[in-house]
């Protein structure tokens, strides 16, 4: 089934984990890719990934903190396929763990610069060219943490991710009489390589600690998180906008 068939699409943070494997699974459903990410070595390496499988992709490295990648995004996007239909701003970053009153403002301000700012910037310059096409999809990554659950040690990040959800909603407030469309996905645990770092390697009982959270029990597979930023990004949902979607194995709702 190709339910991005034409369709072009922008996936940032595309080099692991969730991004990509939906910049895998979104080129497989048909999409014209622009995929973005810091290290060029790995972005090589999933455009070859992405060739073996018939399908367009351009890479464009860069920070997406910095407004001009955006637009070299954006611009990629216009000049190589002819347009956006599709914006999945998945990059993020849970850095800068500490109480409150240890935190450094300068790392709080990397933590919204990446996790918050990055998405402003990146909807300022994918929106216009939305429009141009007569509407589009806009995802962005947030988080179960800071929606349903605080953690200690977490407020930059969960502060960002909240913060992102009360972007969708304006966002999609803002635009969806033009037809553009805006979601947040609020994953769970997920077996990524970031979080697998963040995990003592030399503790498995945390790594069970984490999967008892989820009424799932296990954490989420990056390819699970991909399905559902496909169902976001085709036609499938097209009655959906300004939402906080949990994908999230359970871990909001249980506590056992």
């Amino acid at each position: 089934m190709s339910q991005l068939k034409n369709k072009i699409a922008i996936i940032t943070g595309a080099t692991s984990g969730i991004g990509e494997a939906a910049a895998l699974l979104f080129a497989r459903k048909g999409a014209c890719l622009v995929i973005s990410g810091r290290r060029q070595d790995k972005l090589n390496d999933l455009v070859r990934q992405i060739d073996n499988l018939g399908a367009s992709v351009v890479a464009v490295a860069g920070d997406v903190r910095e407004e001009s990648h955006a637009q070299a995004c954006v611009d990629t996007a216009t000049s190589q396929f002819g347009g956006l239909d599709i914006a999945f701003n998945n990059a993020g970053a849970a850095t800068a763990m500490g109480s409150v009153t240890d935190l450094d403002p300068t790392e709080w301000q990397e933590v919204m610069e990446t996790n918050l700012t990055s998405a402003f910037l990146g909807s300022r310059h994918q929106i216009p060219a939305m429009l141009k096409r007569g509407g589009g999809s806009l995802i962005f990554t947030s988080s179960f943490v800071g929606n349903t659950v605080g953690f200690p040690g977490m407020a930059a990040y969960a502060a960002a991710k909240a913060g992102l959800v009360g972007l969708v909603q304006t966002l999609a407030a803002e635009y969806g009489a033009q037809g553009v469309r805006a979601n947040a996905l609020l994953p769970g645990g997920v077996d990524t390589p970031s979080n697998a770092a963040n995990l003592p390697g030399a503790a498995p009982e945390m790594r069970g600690f984490i999967e008892s959270l989820h009424a799932l029990k296990r954490l989420g597979k990056p390819e699970e998180l991909a399905q559902a930023a496909l169902f976001l990004a085709s036609d499938a949902s097209s009655f959906l906008t300004g939402t906080a979607v949990l994908a999230d194995g359970g871990v909001s709702i249980t506590r056992t």
